[in-house]
């Protein structure tokens, strides 16, 4: 009897298994690279900490710079915005358009910042979401002269974003703003 129920119950385990969601592949389709998923979830992140970082601000800090010559706490995120619209088109094999930096002195107003900083993640998701494990591995001549793998590339561009970050968390702590995870850390 007892080997009975263990089978039962092994049966049972078996069907709720093959039934129940796969959470995993409700998030990722079965044919996106894993390092295309991953890649997506460091973006989100990223996003998220910019968008928060440049929220904390006013918009009349949005022009405050260190020194003169040097951007100013807007052009930051415009510069990570430009970079953005330029990798998502290079994913999509389409030539660099527009005048470098152009982007930094084109908009001054912080919510128009931060849509602009928004639409240039969604054209790096959207690029990146459709790549394949091979158009990840192919060799490619970056746009400063350099040839690396396109997953080497976004790579590259990630570390921009963060550097540019962290850029702004000085910035911001220049001003007397924290950026707001890190309160969230300190009252927890």
């Amino acid at each position: 009897m007892r080997k009975y129920i263990s089978i039962l119950f092994l049966v049972f385990l078996a069907v709720i298994l093959l039934v129940a969601p796969n959470p995993v592949s409700a998030e990722k389709p079965i044919s996106q690279p894993a390092f295309v998923h991953e890649y997506l979830g460091q973006t989100d992140f990223i996003e998220g900490r910019l968008s928060q970082l440049l929220g904390a601000m006013t918009q009349d800090q949005m022009s405050w710079a260190p020194a003169d010559g040097i951007r100013n706490c807007g052009q930051i995120y415009l510069h990570v915005t430009e970079a953005n619209h330029m990798l998502a088109g290079f994913m999509k094999g389409e030539e660099m358009k527009g005048e470098r930096g152009a982007m930094e002195k084109s908009i001054t107003d912080k919510d128009e910042i931060l849509k602009a900083m928004k639409k240039s993640f969604d054209a790096v998701r959207d690029a990146a979401g459709n790549l394949t494990e091979e158009e990840l591995n192919k060799m490619v001549q970056t746009p400063f002269g350099m040839e690396m793998s396109m997953r080497n590339f976004m790579i590259t561009l990630l570390s921009h974003s963060h550097e540019h970050l962290g850029q702004g968390i000085a910035y911001a702590r220049m001003n007397g703003v924290a950026p707001p995870w890190s309160k969230e850390d300190s009252e927890g």
